[in-house]
């Protein structure tokens, strides 16, 4: 991770400590779900991304997620822009909701491609080509969440004859997607992360279904994210960060701790 710039903030050192001591337990949501700026969210929720078996996925956070470790959104939205623009993350639009979107820093991006051209390595032999010429030309120069069919050609077009086959082997490697409103754009997206997108739905709904079974619609955070998630390979502590930010939960202080309650309509 050598594109990811050092913290000045103590808390980020203080909380990798806490991370790192003991017998490796994650500290509490409640200790840790709040934080000063974006870039110190965004180091520890990837440090705290679950380990889900046979999926090779390299960690994401969602905006949502942003939003509810750092209150003012205003703020995580200008921090988001500035690392985007200096090339430390990318952000993408997922299909699981309007406003879902993900977070990756660039170098685990760089990894996952690397991940998804070793997986079909061989099945096209000669044209693989054009995965380098998407990590050089398109990847450093267009930093949005999409891009029109035109300009791609013409990014990839920097490293050699661009072929239909070649942006078939994009979209099949899931590094590129259609967009569905518009055939002659595409969204830029993480490979191999169909399956955790299913279970990001899954688990939100699960969640909420959890807590309104309770007769107050609440829970204690304590007793919450120690919750298994039958639906989900993402674990609570995720779907938490995810739904309170969203606004589908909300958190009260309690003499007895934190309460997590679903949201009145």
């Amino acid at each position: 991770m050598e594109n990811i710039p050092e913290s000045s903030s103590k808390g980020t050192k203080r909380r990798r400590d806490e991370e790192e001591s003991g017998d490796g337990k994650t500290p509490s949501l409640e200790l840790d779900l709040t934080f000063s700026d974006t870039l110190v969210a965004l180091r520890i929720m990837r440090a705290q991304f679950p380990h889900i078996p046979k999926v090779s996925v390299e960690p994401f956070m969602l905006k949502s997620q942003l939003y509810s470790s750092v209150k003012d959104r205003t703020l995580v939205d200008r921090e988001l822009e500035t690392l985007r623009r200096d090339k430390v993350l990318r952000v993408f639009k997922l299909n699981t909701g309007q406003d879902d979107h993900a977070v990756m820093f660039l170098d685990d991006y760089i990894n996952q491609i690397d991940r998804a051209v070793k997986r079909i390595e061989g099945e096209k032999g000669g044209e693989n080509e054009v995965f380098g010429w998407f990590k050089t030309h398109v990847l450093d120069s267009k930093l949005e969440t999409g891009i029109e069919h035109q300009e791609l050609c013409s990014l990839l077009s920097l490293g050699g004859k661009v072929k239909d086959s070649h942006i078939s082997l994009l979209i099949n490697a899931g590094i590129i997607t259609r967009q569905l409103i518009d055939p002659n754009m595409y969204w830029f997206a993480i490979p191999s992360i169909g399956s955790l997108l299913k279970g990001l739905s899954q688990g939100r709904k699960e969640v909420i279904s959890l807590l309104s079974r309770r007769r107050y619609k609440e829970m204690m955070l304590a007793s919450l994210e120690k919750k298994r998630l039958r639906m989900s390979p993402l674990d609570m502590r995720f779907h938490l960060r995810d739904l309170i930010g969203s606004g589908h939960l909300r958190t009260d202080q309690t003499p007895s701790g934190l309460i997590i309650r679903v949201s009145k309509d």
